[in-house]
């Protein structure tokens, strides 16, 4: 059976929405505003190593289309590695709006998003990786699919903006797995889903 794991990056007060700014929310970009490039550089090592230990990738079908559309120049902006991982390892994106997925080795799951991930579940053996998909990961985590939340926090309170936990149904109790910095101004937090 796969492992859910989510990784978001988010500010010190939770906001996971509109980290490159292109949203147009006032308190947006805060990915690239308020570190050094020694962090961000140390950030991409870390997501590398994240998804070459993947099994799989699933996304919203916005998170989805945002990396689909940034891929052709990753490999400069990025690194090579995570680029050519990204591109070609196996994706499922859940939407019931997207046709024709443009990007290689993609899925589209167009039934319901927790019967369909169930179904992926049971196939993988290995991690399934979401990147980004705050919603769709909102909703693996009222369901209790998510096994695993890797969260990357940004030394900045943005104070507006949608945050990981904004619509959650009963508490969620997690288990603190593991903590590291994330070059200087980074922290990756590692948390486990209690199951009841």
């Amino acid at each position: 059976m796969g492992k859910i794991v989510i990784s978001a990056n988010a500010t010190l007060d939770g906001v996971v929405q509109d980290p490159d700014g292109q949203e147009g929310l006032e308190s947006g970009g805060w990915f690239h505003r308020f570190v050094e490039r020694k962090d961000l550089d140390d950030w991409v090592v870390n997501e590398t190593a994240e998804v070459l230990a993947a099994e799989v990738l699933l996304l919203g079908r916005r998170s989805y289309e945002w990396f689909a559309s940034r891929m052709p120049d990753a490999e400069v902006r990025v690194s090579p590695e995570w680029a050519d991982r990204m591109n070609n390892i196996p994706k499922y994106v859940v939407s019931s709006t997207l046709d024709a997925p443009g990007w290689n080795n993609t899925t589209v799951l167009n039934g319901d998003a927790a019967k369909e991930v169930s179904e992926l579940k049971r196939k993988v053996s290995g991690e399934i990786l979401i990147y980004g998909s705050y919603q769709l990961a909102r909703t693996l985590m009222e369901q209790r699919l998510a096994d695993e939340l890797r969260l990357v926090v940004f030394p900045v309170a943005v104070g507006a903006g949608q945050r990981l936990f904004d619509e959650t149904s009963d508490p969620k109790p997690l288990h603190l797995t593991a903590t590291r910095k994330i070059g200087d101004g980074l922290a990756l937090h590692t948390y486990e889903f209690k199951r009841a």
